[in-house]
């Protein structure tokens, strides 16, 4: 990602490897980045997930420096790779780092009932997962937080996969990233995939808002699936905007500008949706 040109309201303080959870022996751990000092009020939430395919990426990135320097309390996520675990292992983990969040809300002075999500390419199918599947509960694992639920007040997806049957290409390939994650080729296991898609669990007015974004040129994940998700969410009622940037590819690398205005409408999306100023 490229730099982040904000005014910033606040210094922030970086606290790297909280652990979250052991999933089946594995650590998962929260790269937290809040407001230093932290505001008298209790602070909304950023979560973002990394994209790599679902095999690749971690939690260590500074994606979300922007949002702490504007007042909110923000973690980089780490779950399982496909090659540790198969779908639905990685929503699992992002769902109990979302539980983890509620149930640890008084220490970290955060606002439990305000907790926003983005991610991009595989971090942007498993955001538009959490905002569909919240009342899915044969999704949600199994931890020691599991009396917090895991949904989430608003979803930014960048750039991500909404329905892998449709994606086309190297997608239906044996060793595919897609076929990696549901352990399976798609085309030949096709109620896997199907459970593996976000629009798969729409259900009317049990949606959080959406700002979907999406290169319409992307060479890597098609801007079909940002339609589909886009029209799905739409005839479900759910409140959605999908912003096309023309011309983009899946890395936002093709013009100058695509970050800074990635940046702008996703600070400006939770604004209106998680700070208490705007949401009164």
């Amino acid at each position: 990602m490229s730099e982040q040109p904000y005014t910033h309201n606040y210094a922030t303080k970086s606290i790297p490897d909280v652990l979250y959870t052991r999933a089946e022996g594995i650590p998962l751990y929260l790269n937290i980045i809040q407001p230093d000092p932290l505001p008298a009020e209790l602070m909304p939430v950023v979560v973002y997930i990394h994209g790599g395919g679902w095999e690749g990426g971690d939690h260590t990135g500074t994606e979300n420096a922007f949002l702490a320097a504007q007042g909110f309390f923000t973690v980089n996520v780490q779950y399982r790779l496909s090659g540790q675990a198969i779908f639905p292992a990685q929503l699992q983990d992002v769902k109990a780092a979302i539980r983890w969040l509620r149930a640890n809300a008084a220490q970290y002075h955060i606002d439990p009932e305000r907790i926003g999500v983005w991610g991009h390419s595989a971090g942007g199918h498993l955001a538009s997962f959490i905002g569909t599947s919240a009342y899915a509960r044969k999704l949600e694992g199994i931890d020691s937080e599991f009396s917090y639920p895991s949904n989430v007040q608003a979803v930014v997806d960048l750039s991500g996969p909404s329905n892998l049957l449709t994606m086309g290409g190297t997608h239906n390939d044996p060793g595919s990233p897609e076929a990696r994650l549901i352990g399976a080729p798609l085309q030949e296991n096709k109620e896997l995939a199907r459970r593996a898609n976000p629009i798969s669990y729409i259900q009317p007015g049990k949606l959080p808002p959406f700002l979907i974004i999406h290169g319409t040129k992307d060479d890597i994940v098609p801007f079909n699936q940002a339609q589909e998700l886009y029209t799905a969410l739409t005839q479900a009622q759910a409140e959605v905007t999908l912003h096309p940037i023309e011309g983009e590819n899946h890395m936002y690398s093709n013009l100058p500008d695509s970050w800074q205005t990635i940046y702008r409408l996703t600070l400006n999306f939770f604004n209106k949706h998680l700070k208490a100023e705007h949401i009164r």
